[in-house]
């Protein structure tokens, strides 16, 4: 009897060690709007800086698509979720996720093509192939929706893993036009994007917006002052110039909820895709 006690004592302490463990860690998922080489190398300053001042493993993951990204965050994988406007209203409305902040640079997507090709005017674009970055993306859907506005219903939608594949994509004929975010095309090259043009810019939209899973509310006060806190910091500002995304600023009222509309196709999307 002794022995079995000291066993079960044994199994209940490891346990409880697993769990204090997963409950000092935090996962922050990031949309795939780049590659996961990028995307974990753009957010070590932050998280590095959060395991600091939280006193807790924070690690950076991502998914291979727009898709996988919002069916992960919708079944709570991510205590921290930084995604476009369309999938954050989506996972607040769907999953309880509250939001924090946003960027202070404008969001707006872009149809680009080839600078030296033969697309002049949208109407060219009738029964070509144009890129997005998979049926949920934000700038795909803005970009379906722009096409059917100047009725090129005609054309077709192909979807690639990266937004600098979009780029290289067009320069090389492959496609007629691809769809991407501003702040992604001038991201590029000087060499890469004096070979494309913009032929349609968006409107602003909610861009990035950082979120927290409901279970973590707890923390809610503490991680929303580690961001601020970051904010001023040398790799904060570093990161923002680089990225030209000007530092965080608070979400505008009601701001996500004019994304209901992209936020109701992803859902419809994600519903019709599993059946």
């Amino acid at each position: 009897m002794k022995k079995t006690r000291i066993l079960l004592l044994i199994v209940f302490l490891l346990l409880t060690a697993g769990m204090a463990a997963a409950s000092d860690s935090l996962t922050i998922g990031v949309a795939p709007h780049t590659s996961a080489r990028v995307i974990l190398e753009m957010y070590q300053p932050l998280r590095i800086y959060l395991e600091k001042v939280l006193g807790r493993t924070v690690e950076i993951v991502t998914a291979p698509d727009f898709d996988t990204f919002a069916r992960r965050g919708l079944a709570q994988e991510y205590d921290i979720a930084v995604t476009t406007g369309h999938q954050a209203r989506l996972f607040q409305t769907e999953s309880g996720y509250i939001p924090f902040l946003t960027y202070k640079a404008d969001f707006k997507a872009v149809a680009v093509v080839a600078l030296k090709g033969t697309i002049k005017v949208p109407a060219d674009l009738k029964g070509k192939q144009v890129l997005g970055l998979s049926p949920t993306s934000l700038v795909t859907l803005w970009g379906q929706h722009w096409l059917k506005e100047n009725k090129i219903d005609s054309a077709s939608v192909k979807y690639v893993s990266a937004s600098d594949s979009v780029s290289q994509l067009v320069i090389a004929g492959d496609a007629a036009a691809g769809f991407t975010s501003l702040a992604n095309y001038q991201k590029l090259t000087p060499d890469v994007r004096g070979q494309l043009r913009i032929l349609a810019e968006s409107k602003s939209m909610a861009g990035r917006v950082y979120l927290l899973n409901k279970r973590n509310t707890y923390l809610q006060q503490k991680i929303d002052a580690a961001l601020w806190s970051f904010a001023a910091t040398p790799e904060a500002k570093k990161y923002f110039e680089t990225n030209k995304l000007e530092g965080y600023r608070k979400l505008r009222n009601n701001e996500l909820k004019e994304m209901d509309p992209y936020a109701n196709e992803v859902k419809k999307f994600l519903r019709n895709s599993t059946k």
